[in-house]
C-alpha cells in the first residue's frame, strides 16, 4: 500500500465575519496554493468539502472556484469530526488508487446550527450539545471528585495557548477565577467552559508518496487511523464519564501505526468542553482513569505545550466542518517545526482526536515525519 503524505495545506483566522460559505472555502484554498505555487492544479483528481452546511454542491463549487478539474468532487458531513472523517476518505482514495491528489476543504459560518438529532433535542430546557456537556460534566465531577476550580484550569490553558495562535477567534488570557465566574448556562457549565461557533476555513492536500515527496520539502505521513461509532443518540453511552468511541478510535490508530501512546510527542485534542479534555486524555491513554486533571495540571505548571498547542477548540474556535481539518494541520506544523512559539520541542510523532455528539463517534489520526 501506498504512503500517504501531507502535501501542502491553508487556512484562514477564524472570525464572526458574516462571509459565505463558498467564501471562506475558498479563502484556505487560496492561501495553500499562494504558500505553494509549485503545486500543479491539474495533478489534483479529487475535491472533497467538509461541512455540515451541506444543502449546496459545494464540492463541484469550490473546485470550479479554484480552478480544479477533478475526477469526483462531493461533500462529506459528520457534525463535529466531519473534518477528520473527510482525510480519512482522501486518504482511503489514495491508498486504494483512485486518485493521486485529494484536496479537502473544510469550513463552517459562526451561526451554524450543526445537524441536531431530534431525539436529543427534547429533553429539559437546554438543547443538545449543552445538554449532553453539562451531565458529562456533572458525571465526571462526581465520579473522581473534581473541583469546578480543577475543571476550569482547561480553559485557562487552551485560552493561553491560543494567544500565541495568529488563527485563533480568542486574544484574550483568563484565570481560573474568570472562567468560575462566567456567565452560568447550566448548574455544571459557564460560557468559558465551552468552544465557540465561529467563521473560518481550512484546507489540506493529501498526495501518493511520489507526489508529496516532490511537492514537499518536509513531508508528513498519515501513518496510523482510527474509527469508531457507538450510536448517534448519546444515551447509548457506557457511561457518561469516559469516552468508549475515543478510546477504540485511538488504540485502532496507534496500532495501525505501530506505536504507543507513551511515543506521541504532540496532540490536538476535541476540547468541544472542558470536561472533554480530561475524558479524551483518559480514553487515549495518555492519563490513567479520574487523572486527565492532573496530566492537565502538569501541563500548565511547566507552560508544557503538548496538549492542545493551537488552543484547542475552547481557545481557536469550532467551525465544525473546518476543525479536524485545522487541528491536522497543527500536527503537521509541530512536526515540520513550524509551529513558532507554539512549538514542542523534537516532535516526531503527533495524534488528532477528533469527536462528535458526545463521542457518539470518534476519528483518530496518527501522523509522523
Amino acid at each position: 500500500m501506498t504512503r500517504v503524505g501531507i502535501a501542502a495545506y491553508g487556512i484562514t483566522p477564524f472570525s464572526t465575519d458574516d462571509n459565505k460559505i463558498e467564501t471562506e472555502l475558498f479563502k484556505s484554498v487560496k492561501n495553500l496554493f499562494e504558500k505553494n505555487p509549485q503545486i500543479n492544479r491539474d495533478v489534483i483528481d479529487t475535491v472533497l468539502v467538509s461541512t455540515n452546511n451541506n444543502s449546496k454542491y459545494l464540492g463541484p463549487i469550490l473546485a470550479e472556484m479554484a480552478d480544479i478539474q477533478p475526477k469526483t468532487a462531493h461533500s462529506i458531513e459528520s457534525l463535529c469530526n466531519s473534518g477528520t472523517n473527510s482525510i480519512v476518505s482522501a486518504y482511503s482514495y489514495i491508498a486504494s488508487g483512485l486518485a493521486e491528489m485529494v484536496l479537502v476543504s473544510g469550513a463552517e459560518r459562526y451561526d451554524s446550527p450543526g445537524q441536531i438529532l431530534e431525539w436529543d433535542n427534547s429533553r429539559g430546557e437546554f438543547k443538545h450539545p449543552i445538554f449532553w456537556a453539562s451531565i458529562f460534566s456533572k458525571s465526571y465531577k462526581r465520579e473522581f471528585s473534581i473541583s469546578e476550580e480543577q475543571l476550569a484550569l482547561v480553559s485557562v490553558k487552551n485560552h493561553r495557548h491560543a494567544k500565541e495562535n495568529p488563527n485563533a477567534i480568542s486574544k484574550k488570557t483568563y484565570t481560573i477565577e474568570d472562567v468560575i465566574n462566567s456567565k452560568k448556562l447550566t448548574e455544571d457549565l459557564r460560557l468559558l467552559d465551552c468552544s465557540r461557533p465561529c467563521t473560518g476555513s481550512a484546507s489540506i492536500l493529501l498526495a501518493s508518496e511520489k507526489i508529496t515527496k516532490e511537492f514537499s520539502e518536509k513531508p508528513v505521513w498519515i501513518s496510523g487511523i482510527g474509527q469508531k461509532t457507538t450510536s448517534a443518540g448519546f444515551t447509548k453511552n457506557i457511561s457518561f464519564n469516559s469516552m468508549e468511541s475515543s478510546k477504540i478510535a485511538g488504540q485502532t490508530a496507534l496500532n495501525m501505526a505501530n506505536c504507543g501512546i507513551d511515543q506521541i510527542d504532540v496532540a490536538e485534542i476535541h476540547d468541544a468542553f472542558s470536561v472533554c479534555e480530561p475524558m479524551a486524555l483518559e480514553a487515549l491513554g495518555f492519563s490513567k482513569p479520574g487523572e486527565g486533571m492532573k496530566t492537565i495540571e502538569e501541563l500548565e505548571n511547566t507552560n508544557e505545550f503538548k496538549i492542545n498547542p493551537r488552543g484547542g477548540l475552547i481557545g481557536s474556535g469550532h467551525p465544525l466542518g473546518a476543525t479536524g481539518i485545522a487541528q491536522t494541520i497543527e500536527i503537521t506544523q509541530q512536526l515540520q517545526s513550524d509551529a513558532n512559539k507554539r512549538q514542542v520541542d523534537n516532535a516526531k510523532r503527533g495524534l488528532v482526536h477528533n469527536m462528535s455528539a458526545a463521542a457518539t463517534s470518534s476519528t483518530v489520526l496518527v501522523l509522523e515525519r
